[in-house]
């Protein structure tokens, strides 16, 4: 499925003053996953101020109620925090469960929790932790939400990928998801950024005429705590430390994350890659619908093997 483009290139406008009027997200439910810090922090800070129900989660609670504090502080408005481990389909299945009780409406969802690792890890349930807390555990949320979110339609989903995703250059490799052969952070990265634009692409195919978007994009490189809790070490640890005072802040860094979830017009176009608020080309991976559809039925499988069976949705 290729992005439509339409009329006068909405979906390519510059990204606006982060303060300017476009689609109302006054009394909307947003929830954003991974909150806590940099993009998804500043993203929750915007989207408080222009009116959302805002609820923010976060795997280390002390760090949420931190991040709770200043983000109501700055937006002057309030915001609900919960918490959720991306790492635990236990957690997750806690958490939806909890959210879709508590709020009868959820019309925006942003996938933004994400982290990268130096060495190789393993979630609660046994998948290598890159692609099972970047991809697997975001699936898996969208999966139990998703009645929710069609019921609210007009609704959209974003998921912060990135441009890293072109550094998987053959494609997902299927033969071995969880690095079990061999391991290489920044390799298991790109690997997991590149399923979040194919999610995001086979996503939108799906819910074609639901009344629910999909988006993905890319937020630049950004002056984030995103490897300063010890996830990773090395030269990438390294890099992020020597180079912050040149990278974009967290504020520019949430300005495509804010424009997919409040500019009108864009739903033509779901399932496009965005960069800089434009609507960007991915890699040639990343337009394989073929390996779109295998990787959701892959994450699905995992997913029906791995979920709690007391769970009715």
């Amino acid at each position: 499925m290729k992005p439509k483009r339409f009329g006068i290139d909405a979906a390519n406008m510059v990204c606006m003053d982060l303060k300017g009027t476009t689609w109302d997200v006054r009394g909307k439910t947003v929830l954003i996953t991974g909150a806590n810090s940099g993009i998804g922090k500043a993203t929750a800070i915007e989207l408080a101020r222009r009116g959302a129900c805002v609820v923010i989660t976060a795997r280390d609670m002390v760090k949420g109620r931190e991040a709770k504090v200043e983000i109501e502080a700055s937006s002057g408005a309030p915001v609900v925090l919960r918490e959720l481990d991306l790492a635990s389909f236990r957690s997750i299945l806690q958490f939806a469960s909890a959210f879709m009780s508590e709020y009868p409406t959820l019309h925006v969802l942003v996938h933004n929790a994400g982290l990268i690792l130096s060495t190789r890890g393993e979630t609660e349930d046994g998948f290598e932790s890159t692609f099972g807390i970047n991809h697997l555990g975001t699936f898996f949320l969208n999966r139990l939400l998703l009645p929710l979110l069609v019921k609210s339609a007009p609704s959209r989903i974003v998921v912060v990928a990135s441009d890293a995703h072109k550094s998987a250059r053959g494609g997902l490799d299927f033969d071995d998801l969880q690095s079990k052969r061999s391991y290489n952070g920044i390799r298991a990265y790109a690997q997991s950024k590149l399923a979040n634009v194919l999610f995001a692409r086979h996503l939108a195919t799906r819910l074609a005429g639901r009344g629910v978007s999909a988006f993905c994009l890319h937020p630049g490189v950004v002056a984030t705590n995103f490897t300063g809790d010890g996830d990773a070490g090395g030269l990438w640890g390294f890099f992020f430390k020597w180079l912050r005072p040149l990278l974009l802040s967290p504020e520019k860094g949430a300005r495509t994350s804010v424009h997919l979830c409040c500019t009108p017009g864009i739903e033509d176009i779901s399932g496009g890659y965005f960069v800089k608020c434009r609507l960007a080309t991915p890699s040639k991976a990343a337009s394989d619908d073929a390996a779109a559809l295998q990787l959701w039925e892959i994450s699905d499988a995992l997913c029906e093997e791995s979920a709690l069976p007391s769970f009715d949705f």
